[in-house]
C-alpha cells in the first residue's frame, strides 16, 4: 500500500444556487418583517482524485520490451516497460477510446497494433499502428471497424492484421486490415447469434475466429463458437470442439507451430483449454481447469502456460497434466504473460510486472509507476462511506480515503468493486467478475480478502444495501452469460449465504435493492430487446420467497435503475430518467415523472437526513418528501464513472459521489 501525494482541499459554500453580491447586499437590507424565505444551503468539500494508478487492460512482449495498454485513463495510452533496466521507456497516447484491450505486433518486431475499446463510436480510427523502431513518434490511427470495440488483435505472418469486437445489439464480424491498401474489410459474420468476439489467430492460410455470449447472454444467444476462415476461398468452417459448446465464450486463441491453443470462460461449468492439430482440428485435446477463466496463452517446448483468476498454470502436451505455476504472492488478474529465454514475464492488473524464472522458482516483481508509468486519475466503480474512511473502487483496486489527514492508500482487489457498503467500520464489497463478496476490516486486515463466493454464472453484482433487521447483506446481481440475474445474502451476524436465482423472472436482472422493515424490494431490468422489464418485487430475504409484486405503468417500462426507501414510501428511478414513488402499504405506484433532463441514463439512489437524494451521470438531485418534487443539489457534476453513477452517506448524513474525477463530500441542508 502506498500513500498518494496528499490533495488540497477546497470547499464551496452554496446557498439556494450561486448568490451575486447584489443579491448578497440586498438581504442584509431585509428587514425582519420582509425576511426572506429561508434557502437551502449546500456546502461542497472536494477530496481529489477519486483513483489514482496506471490501470492496464492489455500487455505483449516484442523483444525484451512489455508494451502495456491502459485501462479506463484519459487519454488512452500504451507504454513500454523494459525489462533489462525495470524501467518505462516510453509511451505513445492514442487519445480515443477508454481502454486498449488488443495488442499485437507484426512477425519482424517493427510494427505494434493496438486496438480500442469505447462507450459510443466516436467516429475516430479504432485501430492504431506504432512503429517501433521510433518510439518517440506517436502510434497512428490506421484504419477503423464499424464494430465499435476491437476485443483482439492478431498479425499473419505476411503482416495483415485481423480484428475482432463487437458493438452492442449486434454479431461481431471478422474484420482484415491490409498495411498495403490501408483497407479494412469486413470478411463476415461466420455466428450470427454470438454478442462478442474476444479471439483470434492467424496462419498463412487460415484466420480463427472465437466468440460466444459472455456479455449480453441468454435469450437464445450462442455460447462459445469456434471459426476457421480460409483466407484463400473466403469462407467459414466451424471447428468448435463439441466439449466446449457449453461454455459462454471463447476467450483467447493462439497459433504455437503445428498447434492451435484455444480457451473459454466458463460459468455453470469450468473454464476450459484445447490444444488442435493445425494439420487436422478434429485431432485435439480438451482439458478442463480449475477456473472460471482461462486467457493469456504463452507456450514453450512442451508446456502450454495460461492464467486463470487463480493464478498461473502450465499443461504438459506430454503428460496431459496440468499443474500450478509457483510465486510467492498474488499475482491478481493476469493481462499479459509471455515466456522467453526460462523466464515468464507476467503483466498484472495490480499495476506490476513480474519476471518468474521457472527453473529456479524465483521471481522480481516491478511496480510500473515507480518504473516510470504515468499514474492519473480512473474512471470509478462503487463508492462507500463512514466518518473515518471513504472508500472508491477502480480496477483492481479500492483508494481508502482517510478523511481525517487527507491520506489516500490503494488496496488491492481483483476485477471491480461495482458497489459497496460500510458496516461498523467494515467495507462489504460486490466484486465483478464472478468474485463474489469481498471485505476489508481497516483496524486488521492489510488488503481486502473474499468474504463469500456466490455461482459463477452470477458474475455482476450491482447494488449492495444492507437489511439492520434481519442483519443481512443484499447485494443485486446480473449473470451475463446466461441471462437473468439473483438476489444475494450474507449474514453479518452468522455467516450463512444464499443466493436466489431469477427472483423477477428468467430475464430481468436485479439492478436495485432497498430495503424496509426486513422486506428486500428488488428492481427488474432487462438489457435484451425482448421480455419483460420494469417490475418492481417484495421479497422476504430469509424466507427466500416473494410476497407481492407489481408492474411499473407502461410509460415507465425501461428497466429499473435505482431504488430508495423513505417511510412507507419506495422511490425508483428507470433508465431513462422516469420517476416514480411506490405506497408499499397498499403496493401502488401513487406518483410518476419524467426527469430525463437531469437523468438521462443510470442512476443511484440513497437517503439520508430523511431526504432521498439522486444522482446520475450529470446532476446530483434530492426529492421533496411531501411533493415528491425534484430539485437540483450540484448542477453539471459530471461524475467521471465507468459503469454508472453512485452515491453513498454516512453515518452523519454527508454524501459523497464524483464530481469530474474528484471525490466530493456534500453537505445538503435543505429546508423543511
Amino acid at each position: 500500500m502506498h500513500p498518494s501525494p496528499s490533495m488540497g482541499r477546497r470547499q464551496l459554500l452554496v446557498a439556494g444556487g450561486a448568490l451575486g453580491l447584489a443579491a448578497a447586499a440586498a438581504s442584509l437590507l431585509t428587514t425582519p418583517a420582509q425576511a426572506a424565505p429561508r434557502r437551502p444551503s449546500t456546502r461542497i468539500t472536494d477530496l481529489g482524485p477519486g483513483i489514482e494508478q496506471f490501470a492496464l487492460m492489455s500487455a505483449l512482449q516484442v523483444g525484451d520490451t512489455v508494451y502495456i495498454g491502459s485501462r479506463n485513463l484519459t487519454p488512452t495510452r500504451v507504454i513500454a516497460f523494459h525489462l533489462p533496466t525495470r524501467k518505462v521507456v516510453s509511451q505513445t497516447v492514442l487519445g480515443t477510446g477508454h481502454s486498449i484491450q488488443a495488442l499485437a505486433a507484426d512477425s519482424t518486431g517493427r510494427y505494434l497494433y493496438a486496438g480500442i475499446l469505447t462507450k459510443g463510436d466516436e467516429g475516430k480510427p479504432n485501430l492504431f499502428r506504432w512503429d517501433l523502431t521510433t518510439p518517440d513518434k506517436p502510434a497512428v490511427g490506421v484504419g477503423r471497424t464499424e464494430d465499435r470495440d476491437i476485443r483482439d488483435l492478431a498479425v499473419a505472418p505476411d503482416g495483415t492484421v485481423y480484428a475482432v469486437g463487437g458493438i452492442p445489439g449486434k454479431a461481431p464480424a471478422l474484420w482484415r486490415y491490409d498495411p498495403g491498401t490501408g483497407a479494412v474489410t469486413n470478411l463476415g459474420i461466420p455466428d450470427p447469434k454470438a454478442t462478442l468476439a474476444r479471439a483470434v489467430a492467424a496462419t498463412d492460410t487460415t484466420v480463427f475466429f472465437g466468440a460466444g455470449s459472455v456479455l449480453a447472454g441468454g435469450d437464445g444467444a450462442s455460447k462459445a463458437s469456434l471459426y476457421a476462415y480460409d483466407r484463400a476461398a473466403g469462407t467459414f468452417g466451424d471447428v468448435t470442439p463439441p466439449e466446449m459448446e457449453k461454455d459462454p465464450s471463447l476467450r483467447d486463441l493462439a497459433v504455437f507451430g503445428d498447434r492451435l491453443v484455444a480457451s473459454t470462460s466458463g460459468s455453470t461449468e469450468p473454464a476450459k483449454l484445447a490444444v488442435m492439430d493445425l494439420a487436422d482440428l478434429s485431432s485435439y485435446t480438451v482439458m478442463p481447469t480449475s477456473g472460471s477463466v482461462v486467457k493469456n496463452l504463452a507456450a514453450h517446448g512442451e508446456l502450454i502456460y495460461f492464467a486463470t483468476e487463480s493464478g498461473l498454470h502450465s499443461y504438459s502436451t506430454a503428460t496431459k497434466v496440468v499443474a500450478p505455476v509457483a510465486f510467492d504472492g498474488d499475482l491478481g488478474e493476469i493481462w499479459g504473460l509471455d515466456h522467453a529465454g526460462g523466464t515468464l514475464t507476467v503483466v498484472s492488473g495490480y499495476g506490476f510486472v513480474a519476471e518468474i524464472d521457472t527453473a529456479a522458482g524465483a521471481s522480481v516483481v516491478t511496480d510500473l509507476g515507480r518504473a516510470g508509468a504515468p499514474v492519473s486519475p480512473q474512471t470509478t466503480m462503487g463508492i462507500a462511506a463512514d466518518h473515518r474512511f471513504v472508500y472508491v473502487g477502480g480496477n483492481n483496486g479500492i483508494a481508502r480515503h482517510d478523511l481525517r489527514d487527507g491520506t489516500v492508500v490503494n488496496l488491492r482487489a481483483p476485477g471491480e468493486a461495482k458497489d459497496a457498503e460500510v458496516l461498523n467500520g467494515v467495507l462489504y464489497t460486490g466484486q465483478y467478475s464472478s468474485q463474489g463478496m469481498w471485505t476489508y476490516d481497516p483496524a486488521r486486515d492489510e488488503q481486502p480478502h473474499q468474504l463469500a463466493a456466490f455461482p459463477n454464472e452470477q458474475n455482476r453484482p450491482l447494488d449492495v444495501c444492507h437489511d439492520p433487521v434481519n442483519e443481512l447483506l443484499l447485494v443485486g446481481a446480473q449473470s451475463d452469460t446466461e441471462g437473468g440475474g439473483s438476489l444475494w445474502t450474507y449474514s453479518t451476524k452468522t455467516g450463512r449465504k444464499a443466493a436466489h436465482i431469477n427472483p423477477v423472472d428468467g430475464v430481468q436482472l436485479v439492478r436495485a435493492v432497498t430495503t424496509r422493515d426486513g422486506v428486500a424490494y428488488l428492481g427488474g431490468d432487462n438489457p435484451t430487446a425482448q421480455g419483460p422489464r420494469g417490475t418492481l418485487v417484495a421479497f422476504d430475504p430469509l424466507a427466500g420467497r416473494e410476497l407481492w409484486r407489481t408492474d411499473l405503468p407502461a410509460s415507465l417500462t425501461t428497466g429499473v435503475a435505482a431504488l430508495a426507501v423513505r417511510g412507507r414510501h419506495l422511490y425508483g428511478l428507470t433508465r431513462k430518467g422516469g420517476f416514480f414513488v411506490v405506497d408499499v402499504t397498499i403496493r401502488r405506484v401513487i406518483h410518476t415523472a419524467d426527469h430525463r433532463a437531469l437523468c438521462p441514463g443510470f442512476a443511484a439512489m440513497v437517503t439520508s437526513r430523511g431526504i432521498v437524494y439522486g444522482v446520475s451521470d450529470t446532476t446530483l438531485f434530492r426529492f421533496d418528501p411531501r411533493t415528491f418534487a425534484v430539485s437540483t443539489v450540484v448542477p453539471e457534476i459530471n461524475g467521471a464513472w465507468y459503469s454508472g453513477p453512485h452515491v453513498n452517506a454516512d453515518s452523519r448524513g454527508l454524501l459523497y459521489t464524483m464530481r469530474g474525477h474528484n471525490l466530493v463530500r456534500i453537505d445538503d441542508r435543505p429546508v423543511n
